[in-house]
């Protein structure tokens, strides 16, 4: 009997370590440390770097988010992403969902590939940079079919 209960519970804990194995996460961003993906730039700007992970648990890096958005226009299918992420303009290091995103093309804000293209998680935020700044808000769909061009 005793056993038996041992084998239950090797089963029980080797299930549990499997099921939190296959978790899919986005990783850390090592910012100075991790190259983009796309154009190899080292990436180092917290303002503006992207990632994206597949279901798979695939995780890639970009310097900015043009980079990101170029080779998804390119190589990526959407729907096999997991993850989607954008850096927050507003709060440097902090990666929040492309989709619901909103996003500002401003001569004043300067981006690590030259496209002048920060992102929001706050619309009122991004309206009160654009009006500091000047330039274009889009989403994510509008900023994407910008970019495929």
């Amino acid at each position: 009997m005793k056993f038996f209960n041992l084998k239950k519970g090797v089963v029980l804990v080797f299930l549990l370590v499997l099921q939190t194995a296959c978790k899919v996460e986005p990783k850390p961003i090592n910012y100075g440390d991790d190259h983009c993906h796309f154009c190899d730039m080292t990436v180092v700007d917290k303002t503006h770097a992207a990632e994206i992970t597949t279901k798979k648990g695939k995780s890639f890096v970009y310097d900015a988010i043009e980079c990101m958005i170029r080779e998804l226009n390119q190589n990526k299918n959407e729907q096999d992403l997991a993850f989607i992420l954008v850096a927050d303009y507003s709060q440097p290091g902090q990666l929040i969902d492309a989709r619901e995103s909103h996003f500002l093309i401003s001569k004043q804000i300067k981006s690590p590939m030259g496209a002048n293209l920060s992102a929001f998680q706050s619309l009122d935020v991004a309206k009160k940079y654009q009006k500091e700044n000047g330039g274009e808000l889009y989403n994510w769909e509008e900023i994407k079919n910008k970019f495929s061009k």
